[in-house]
């Protein structure tokens, strides 16, 4: 508790791990990396998502009019909000987890399900971003309790709004405590669906290995629980109002 209870600006830099100047992007092809191998299966491991709503759907429309009616060319353009007025979508971060002693849930904003860092599931989520700000929502797993962990399915879900993975510019970013750090760009279209699984993180016999899903599905978590087969109870859940 006195970890949280003292949280602030320098422990913040103290998770701002890794080499800054190094990205390996996982794709299709080049789907995997090993923690372990690259002596980042200790410390903290930070994984966090941004979003922002895709500008080229409303410069688009304005080109298409243009084509249309050539004098609408001449008219000023209509300044489009920033900020929540823009991003009509909420997408969150979470992690299902199962650990090596068999026990197994989730750490979401929704239900406020938070987690806990220096206790299991080690994992804890830092808060719920509604709004696609600049800093987004970030998860922290405990990877000095590595051992204890078997799976991670991290993935990102659309609480509120009209699904809109394919107008958003979502990627998740992992900082490891060592090495490069790690990007999953959301950017297939899959214009229909409300989540998306996008890494599984398996104790493969002791070594910490990252694998590239970017799995998209039409339902919520209960849908990615059937796909990976982790046979928990989902209910419907609501956030509190902002």
């Amino acid at each position: 508790m006195a970890f949280w209870n003292n949280w602030g600006r320098s422990a913040w830099r103290q998770f701002d791990s890794g080499d800054a100047s190094g990205v390996v992007e996982l794709t299709r092809r080049n789907a995997s990396i090993s923690l372990t191998k690259q002596g980042a299966a200790t410390g903290n491991l930070r994984i966090n998502l941004s979003w922002q709503m895709r500008t080229s759907d409303f410069n688009s429309r304005a080109r298409r009019g243009s084509l249309r009616h050539p004098l609408q060319m001449f008219k000023p353009e209509p300044v489009q909000a920033q900020g929540p007025a823009l991003v009509n979508v909420d997408l969150d971060l979470a992690v299902m987890y199962e650990l090596k002693s068999g026990s197994k849930g989730v750490v979401q904003p929704l239900g406020e399900f938070f987690g806990n860092l220096n206790e299991p599931p080690y994992i804890k989520l830092s808060g719920d971003d509604r709004f696609g700000s600049g800093s987004g929502e970030t998860v922290y797993v405990n990877m000095d309790h590595k051992d204890d962990i078997k799976r991670l399915l991290v993935f990102v879900y659309i609480y509120d709004g009209t699904p809109a993975f394919d107008r958003t510019h979502g990627l998740v970013t992992l900082y490891p405590s060592n090495g490069p750090r790690v990007e999953i760009a959301l950017d297939e279209r899959a214009p229909q669906a409300r989540s998306c699984a996008v890494v599984l993180i398996e104790n493969v016999k002791g070594e910490m290995v990252v694998r590239r899903e970017v799995k998209y599905v039409y339902g919520f978590q209960a849908e990615l629980d059937r796909l990976y087969g982790w046979g928990l109870q989902w209910g419907r859940g609501y956030k509190s109002k902002v």
